[in-house]
């Protein structure tokens, strides 16, 4: 299903083609994959990750101890356009949070506008410049579950979670 997905125009134009994830990641502690479902049925994939712990600097290594990085796509084209994107990224910012993580980052290319809406709509905020990446281009985003308190964190926050 995953690599189905994978090769469809509107996912594959973002997500190069190697699988989304092998075998090691699954036993990866700093990994959580999920296949996204509404009432039964899978439309998305979800990734979240420790930006902290890895091999090399990653780009949201600055960020405090706890914070997660999310990558997602929507899988069949029939719920693009639909506001499942930025309901079930908000739904997964709000179990983070609630689980005591400080700040989730994610980083589209900026050229991806369908994502960066979806993203703001989910109360993320760019916060620097599109930066190039071993990964390539990235715009950074971000979204606080509380405002920083030093003005070297980006301003952008989602609010507390009730």
């Amino acid at each position: 299903m995953l690599t189905a997905w994978q090769a469809l125009p509107h996912v594959a134009e973002w997500w190069d083609d190697e699988p989304v994830f092998d075998a090691d990641d699954l036993d990866d502690p700093r990994l959580s994959l999920n296949v996204v479902s509404c009432d039964g049925t899978p439309f998305a994939f979800q990734q979240t990750y420790s930006v902290k712990g890895w091999e090399f600097e990653h780009h949201f290594g600055h960020f405090p101890e706890g914070a997660r990085g999310i990558d997602q796509f929507i899988g069949p084209t029939d719920w693009l356009g639909k506001g499942h994107g930025s309901g079930f990224i908000m739904s997964s910012v709000a179990r983070m949070f609630s689980d005591g993580v400080p700040v989730v980052a994610t980083d589209p290319h900026p050229g991806n506008t369908r994502a960066i809406r979806a993203y703001e709509k989910a109360g993320f905020q760019a916060h620097g410049p599109v930066m190039d990446t071993q990964w390539g281009l990235i715009l950074p985003m971000s979204v606080w579950v509380a405002p920083p308190r030093d003005t070297k964190r980006p301003p952008a926050w989602g609010g507390p979670v009730s």
